[in-house]
């Protein structure tokens, strides 16, 4: 990720407010299987926050998760590719994911 990808990223953060994002994750039925706190069928957003701390590119790279899906990460159960989510939207999500999902 870029300087500039990274100052779009951080300013998409802050320019909505939190449960904003809460909402975007409900609207793509992300809370489904993650909660901010607990395991549920996936990790929790806390969780992947901590495993992806301190990593580069951690928010291009979460985003791309999302989408992509996968399987392996988190134990047996696959995440389904969300392929129909905007990259903006997903680098929100990510970006959201990695501040606590607060």
């Amino acid at each position: 990720m870029n300087i500039k990808s990274s100052a779009l990223a951080l300013a998409a953060l802050l320019s909505v407010p939190a449960w904003a994002n809460m909402d975007l994750a409900k609207k793509n039925t992300c809370t489904a299987c993650h909660n901010v706190e607990k395991k549920l069928v996936g990790p929790a957003y806390q969780e992947i926050a901590k495993k992806y701390a301190g990593q580069k590119d951690a928010a291009a790279n979460l985003a791309k998760s999302i989408k992509a899906g996968g399987s392996g990460k988190w134990g047996p159960v696959p995440m389904p590719a969300q392929a129909a989510l905007s990259d903006a939207d997903a680098t929100t999500l990510a970006t959201w994911i990695l501040a606590g999902a607060k």
